[in-house]
């Protein structure tokens, strides 16, 4: 059975055994078996790997031909161990319309990998851009203006995306996307994840998290979402935020910034509650 990893300001918790690793420190990213700690060092299966990924705080990690690709502020991308900068994505086409509307230079905020090896970096406000070379170039899939939050890609490839208008998909590698927010009583969606057929995604109706909650829609064949209740309250206390919504098969965990983990055996059907702690950070099976 897979293991439930939960990241926070203190440390990283295996939800089944209890046991913590980097205690005391805080857990920017974890994905895995990596981890980004303090948005500084990088560490695998509770090693460490490497120090100072460069100047620019880590925000994601995603395995990569047995090391690491970490996504930092300011919009960059760093290979693990080596530590060198990702030259042809500072390089990638649109770059100069990234933006924040703070006005502080865009970030990476999430990664993804398909099966094929296709790869998917959400910079906010600056879309999905992908790679079909490894990382050799790269190029902007849809509308910037979407606002996405978190990229994940589903184990058939269907590429899926949490946006301020609802859940974005494409089946097509990202050649082409579309909206769904059928169903949806807010559609600022701020995570996502695919638990077997079945998609999951957190809305609110904004930024500040009012109405929080989660809602589950088949992969394909169409339907509203419908909210997902069972053993969850009525609405959170605040967004769900990126990271904070994971899954591995049927297999679906959740975590809030109040620090209540919650599980599900069945695809977002129903959940328990299995842990309660520091505030959830970022969680990932492994």
């Amino acid at each position: 059975m897979s293991s439930l990893l939960v990241g926070t300001a203190a440390g990283l918790h295996r939800v089944d055994d209890g046991h913590t690793e980097l205690a005391g420190r805080g857990v920017t990213a974890v994905a895995g078996g990596w981890a980004v700690v303090e948005g500084r060092s990088v560490w695998h299966d509770g090693r460490f790997v490497a120090e100072a990924i460069g100047p620019h705080a880590g925000t994601c990690v995603l395995p990569v031909d047995g090391g690491a690709l970490v996504g930092t502020v300011e919009g960059h991308l760093v290979h693990v161990p080596a530590g060198n900068r990702v030259a042809s994505f500072d390089a990638a086409p649109g770059r100069d319309a990234w933006y924040t509307p703070w006005g502080a230079p865009a970030d990476v905020r999430s990664l993804a990998a398909a099966p094929d090896g296709t790869l998917y970096a959400n910079v906010h406000v600056g879309g999905v851009l992908r790679s079909l070379d490894g990382g050799a170039t790269w190029a902007p899939t849809l509308d910037l203006e979407l606002d996405v939050h978190q990229v994940v890609v589903a184990p058939d490839g269907t590429v899926v995306a949490a946006c301020a208008r609802g859940l974005a998909v494409s089946t097509d590698a990202g050649d082409t996307w579309s909206v769904v927010a059928d169903g949806l009583a807010a559609t600022y969606a701020r995570a996502v994840a695919v638990a077997g057929d079945t998609v999951l995604l957190s809305v609110s109706t904004g930024p500040e998290g009012h109405r929080a909650a989660v809602y589950r829609r088949p992969l394909h064949g169409g339907g509203p979402f419908r909210r997902t209740a069972i053993g969850l309250p009525g609405t959170f206390p605040g967004n769900v935020d990126t990271f904070c919504l994971v899954a591995d098969g049927d297999l679906a965990a959740l975590g809030t910034f109040a620090g209540r983990v919650y599980l599900s055996a069945d695809a977002g059907g129903s959940w328990a509650t299995v842990a309660a702690g520091p505030p959830v950070v970022c969680m990932a099976f492994t």
